[in-house]
C-alpha cells in the first residue's frame, strides 16, 4: 500500500485557501497512491467560538463534496479533517473519503484546551473496513490517552490514522507517543501533522509512519511538503506471531462495543 503524508499549513477560520491546498495535493499525487493523510481540521483551520458557526459545514456541505469529487476523479482515498456542523453542534471531525463516499467518520473525543467552547466532544471510537483493512482514526490530543488506540485495536484495527495539529513546544510528545501507540497495539500508525504558523502558534510538523514493532518507517521535518511511503500490512500479523499485547492483556476495556452501519464498529464512551 502506498500512503502519502500531506504536511501542509492551514489558515484559521476560513475555508477557500485551505480547500485549494488540499485539492492541489490530490491533483499532484502519483496515480499509484492509495491514501493521502492530511492534518487535523485542515479544511477550516482552528476557528474561534465566534467563527465556527460561519465556517463549519455538514458532511454533505460544499467543501467536503469538492474534496470528494477530486477523490473520485483521481481514484485516490484521503483522510481529511474539517469543522462539522450537525444538529446545532460543532465537531472536530476527520473523515476517510474513498471514491465511493465517506468510508469512516470520527469526531474527536478528547478536546484540547483550544477546542473547548468551540467543539462538542464525540462519543464513539470507531473502526471500519477500507480496501479490506480495518482502520481506525484518532485526532491529535486523542493519542495522549492509551485507551483510545487500544479501543481501536480491540475492534481489530490494523491501521491507525491520525490527523494532527500539534504545536511547539509539544512536538516531541506526539513524536514519542505515536511510536508507543503503534508498538503497544501492534498496528501501523500514520500521523500527518500541520506545519507553519497560525495566530501565536507554531506547528511542529514531524509527520511520521510507524510500523507495528515501533520502527519509524518514514518521517518529515518541519517544512511543508508531501512524502510517499510504502507499507506492507503483512507486518501486522508478523508482529503478533510470538506475542500479542491485545490477547495477553489481563485488564480489558469496559466500554460497550456496538455495530454501526455496514462493517463499522464503535466503542461507546460512557
Amino acid at each position: 500500500m502506498k500512503v502519502q503524508l500531506a504536511q501542509i499549513p492551514s489558515d484559521d477560520g476560513v475555508t477557500l485557501p485551505n480547500l485549494a491546498r488540499v485539492l492541489a495535493v490530490i491533483e499532484a499525487a502519483d496515480a499509484s497512491t492509495d491514501l493521502i493523510v492530511f492534518p487535523e481540521t485542515c479544511l477550516m483551520g482552528f476557528p474561534s467560538a465566534d467563527e465556527v458557526g460561519q465556517v463549519a459545514e455538514a458532511e454533505s456541505g460544499l467543501t467536503l463534496q469538492a474534496v470528494l469529487r477530486a477523490v473520485q476523479a483521481r481514484g485516490i482515498s484521503v483522510v481529511v479533517g474539517f469543522a462539522e456542523a450537525d444538529a446545532g453542534h460543532y465537531y472536530n471531525t476527520t473523515v476517510l473519503l474513498s471514491p465511493d463516499g465517506i468510508a469512516l467518520k470520527y469526531r474527536k473525543t478528547h478536546l484540547w484546551a483550544s477546542d473547548v467552547g468551540v467543539f462538542t466532544p464525540g462519543q464513539q471510537l470507531v473502526t471500519g473496513l477500507w480496501k479490506g483493512i480495518r482502520v481506525g482514526i484518532l485526532i491529535c490530543f486523542d493519542i495522549e490517552f492509551p485507551e483510545n488506540a487500544r479501543a481501536l485495536a480491540q475492534q481489530g484495527a490494523e491501521l491507525l490514522l491520525v490527523t494532527n495539529a500539534n504545536m511547539d513546544p509539544f512536538g516531541p510528545v506526539h513524536r514519542a507517543l505515536i511510536v508507543a501507540r503503534a508498538m503497544e497495539n501492534q498496528v501501523f500508525a500514520v500521523m500527518a501533522n500541520r506545519c507553519g504558523s497560525g495566530g501565536d502558534l507554531t506547528f511542529a510538523g514531524e509527520s511520521v509512519v510507524v510500523s507495528p514493532t515501533g520502527r519509524v518507517i518514514a518521517a518529515m521535518g518541519r517544512d511543508e511538503g508531501t512524502l510517499n511511503v510504502d507499507i506492507d500490512l503483512a507486518e501486522v500479523q508478523a508482529s503478533r506471531t510470538d506475542y500479542s499485547y491485545l490477547a495477553q492483556r489481563r485488564i480489558p476495556l469496559a466500554a460497550e462495543l456496538t455495530r454501526l452501519t455496514g462493517t463499522q464498529t464503535a466503542l461507546l464512551i460512557p
